[in-house]
């Protein structure tokens, strides 16, 4: 079972078809992953009881010859910042601990309709605020890659639960939020496949916003077809949600036979950062090779506004953060201070009790970036520097350029220790750099691993491309897969299993 365990949906979903074994039979053994690798803190809550009442109704199904498609039957798993109704949803904080959302997420009731099997609720950095899914009320998740007790590699963020949660076996299929690199970073990180999809080709709605302008739901899956299977499923119009566009949604179909030869992709100058590690900028070089030898053409362009991209977003994501989390104060919902001796003072003490350091010193940042004063100096220049990011990919895509080949994250997955030694601004300035700009112009991207490090560890590229061009973005990214061919991590070969 371990193996089927961590094989491809399709090869699960076809042996599910065809009789050979039960969902209820992958359910029970993907909810047993969850309490073997309970150490690596990446499930908030297990949802244990609702996996095995729905894997009883994708049992029915199969036996009726009823089943709803290549999804059904198969375990996934969801970030704990999507609403799920009458399941905890906490956004990985005090603040949210006790609640119990009155609806679902439209990415969840699409899951749900094609009848995926949800294993519970992962982890992530308090409402998504991090690049190391350490800053958590529940405790940091670690890297299954190397989770040796005494130094351990984290497993990136913010949506670093629900990348442990697929590669430990719990899971084919993760959702993710992706803001600033939040799904491309531990994907990256963990050796995954990990979609940014265009702003607004899937719902928001449900998922607790962090920066209204940028937060795309994202899928973290083994292989890019089963990220495309997950796509198909939760990707087009939501009336639920005003940023969703309204264009009817084309599933994509990716063969296993492809031609690259009329593909021409960009190196972007500015990503060879300072700070780029010998290892990722061989792998950059090696795929851009095998691209050449496959028949694509490669060029050099610029992007000469990327390196202002971190310190706009820091300022238009404090900004959004203080207006977003401006409705916990204990008056609906969510945690509230026990002790106060006024409206004013239970406000101020449930604040400063609910969330943690990270949050707050965002909040206070963000406020004070929204002052009278401070507006058009911050808020307003930033948005303008927002704008030039998007027309610097604009002027690419206008050159003929059919997709970009970067770097996802600058090295290999840090230490904690290491990670731990920078504070968390400095930390996603690294982290983020790579990956922040697509989240800037609302554009699709993908990380795709490519080989392991000296130290044993999962390194990545990333893959860029004008909006709503996914099927572009992924069957290149499909070709990548097969020529580097990633070593699969076996459960067998893991200290926990």
């Amino acid at each position: 079972m371990n193996k089927l365990l961590t094989a491809s949906v399709k090869e699960v979903s076809k042996k599910i078809y065809g009789g050979d074994i039960r969902p209820s039979d992958i359910t029970k053994a993907a909810i047993k992953i969850t309490s073997i690798t309970k150490p690596l803190n990446a499930y908030i809550t297990v949802t244990d009881e609702i996996a095995k009442k729905h894997a009883e109704n994708s049992d029915l199904r199969q036996k009726n010859r009823s089943l709803l498609g290549e999804l059904d039957g198969i375990p996934i798993a969801i970030k704990d910042n999507f609403c799920i109704k009458d399941h905890r949803t906490t956004c990985a904080s005090k603040m949210l601990s006790n609640f119990f959302p009155t609806y679902d997420a439209t990415v969840y009731q699409r899951l749900k309709d094609a009848g995926a099997i949800l294993l519970g609720k992962t982890n992530l950095d308090e409402f998504a605020m991090g690049s190391g899914t350490i800053d958590s009320y529940y405790g940091p998740t670690k890297n299954l890659w190397n989770s040796n007790e005494n130094s351990w590699n984290i497993a990136g963020g913010s949506s670093g639960g629900s990348a442990v949660a697929v590669i430990s076996g719990s899971c084919y299929a993760a959702i993710g939020s992706d803001t600033g690199g939040s799904t491309r970073n531990p994907a990256s990180y963990c050796g995954l496949v990990g979609l940014k999809p265009t702003y607004g080709l899937v719902s928001r709605y449900g998922l607790i916003p962090l920066v209204n302008s940028m937060d795309v739901p994202g899928i973290l899956a083994r292989n890019v077809d089963d990220v495309v299977l997950v796509l198909n499923s939760i990707a087009g119009q939501d009336e639920f949600d005003s940023t969703c566009l309204q264009k009817e949604y084309v599933s994509i179909d990716i063969l296993d036979t492809i031609n690259i030869s009329n593909f021409r992709i960009g190196i972007p100058k500015e990503y060879k950062e300072k700070n780029l590690s010998p290892e990722v900028q061989e792998c950059w070089d090696t795929v851009s090779q095998y691209l050449c030898e496959g028949g694509a053409s490669l060029s050099t362009v610029s992007l000469p506004h990327t390196n202002y991209s971190i310190m706009c977003y820091t300022i238009l994501n404090r900004c959004d953060v203080a207006s977003n989390l401006a409705c916990y104060d204990g008056m609906q919902y969510g945690y509230r201070s026990d002790e106060w001796s006024s409206v004013y003072d239970m406000y101020k003490k449930t604040r400063s009790e609910g969330f943690g350091k990270i949050v707050k010193e965002r909040i206070l940042v963000g406020n004070y970036f929204l002052l009278e004063e401070n507006y058009e100096e911050y808020y307003v220049k930033a948005m303008k520097i927002r704008r030039l990011i998007s027309e610097d990919f604009n002027t690419v895509w206008n050159s003929n350029i059919d997709l970009l080949l970067t770097p996802t994250t600058l090295t290999e997955a840090p230490t904690y220790n290491d990670f731990i030694s920078m504070d968390n601004q400095a930390q996603c300035s690294i982290q983020d750099y790579c990956t922040q700009p697509a989240n800037m112009a609302g554009i699709p991207a993908v990380t795709v691993p490519i080989k392991l490090s000296k130290n044993g560890l999962p390194l990545s590229l990333q893959l860029m491309a004008p909006s709503l061009k996914e099927e572009v973005l992924l069957t290149v990214a499909k070709w990548i897969e097969q020529r580097v061919q990633f070593p699969k991590l076996e459960l067998k070969d893991t200290c926990l299993l």
